[in-house]
């Protein structure tokens, strides 16, 4: 019986065609797209294990796969809270302010106003330092307050918008007394004056008086430096400055 030869090239084809399919069967499968439930599960999970870059990357999936999604302005907001409580402010701040473009009358819109105002309130500086953020962070909390005025964090914004006052009005008071230790009552008295016309509602009045009185008395004005003393003593008497001007007063008799 004769034996039939296949062709060479029979063989190397067949032999490609396997080595093909194996390549495949070896190929990984592709990733699977996850429905934007649970991708936001995971990144809340990975949110409150405090893993904030992992916690980030599943809510981007769900802004980028499913931008249609009820939960992608929710996920985009978190991308930025990921940030900061990460203390990433600059990040945060980013976010923060393109949700609003986007979603400015979302039901979390006042929260989202509320993070981007405490992501410049948690930076403050020192009175002695540039105030900017203060100013910055006052800009945010007022207009919570005015976009949202029933919200919920309007109370607080409200409240740290006083503490920014006081920290502006500090800020015054310290370069008036720079001031005032140089020797330069004229810049002295301009500082002091700004703070009662600006900020007549702050913890700070009392020395700014006190501080106004001694600029007073520095150029010769004496009367003027009484009134002053004896106005700390009828509205502030129960501070310090105004039983230092009570003393004052009673020494100049």
């Amino acid at each position: 019986m004769g034996v039939s030869l296949i062709p060479l090239s029979r063989i190397l084809v067949a032999a490609l065609l396997l080595l093909a399919g194996g390549c495949g069967w070896l190929r990984p499968a592709p990733t699977p797209i996850l429905p934007p439930e649970d991708l936001y599960q995971l990144g809340e999970t990975e949110l409150n294990r405090n893993r904030y870059d992992e916690a980030r990357q599943h809510f981007r999936k769900i802004v980028e796969r499913h931008p249609n999604s009820s939960l992608a302005p929710r996920a985009r907001f978190l991308v930025g809270e990921a940030f900061y409580r990460e203390g990433e402010f600059a990040s945060a701040i980013k976010e923060f302010e393109t949700f609003l473009s986007f979603f400015p009358r979302h039901q979390i819109a006042d929260l989202v106003q509320y993070r981007l105002a405490m992501s410049y309130y948690d930076q403050l500086k020192p009175v002695e330092q540039d105030q900017g953020l203060t100013v910055k962070a006052m800009e945010q909390f007022r207009k919570l307050v005015k976009e949202y005025p029933e919200s919920r964090y309007a109370t607080d914004a409200l409240a740290k918008i006083d503490i920014g006052r006081g920290r502006l009005a500090q800020k015054e008071l310290w370069v008036a007394t720079y001031y005032f230790t140089q020797g330069n009552v004229t810049a002295t008295r301009q500082r002091l004056e700004l703070i009662l016309k600006d900020y007549p509602r702050t913890l700070v009045i009392p020395e700014t008086l006190y501080l106004l009185a001694e600029v007073n008395f520095a150029e010769g004005k004496g009367a003027e430096g009484r009134t002053l003393l004896r106005r700390l003593t009828d509205e502030y008497g129960f501070t310090e400055f105004g039983r230092r001007a009570a003393q004052r007063l009673r020494a100049q008799r």
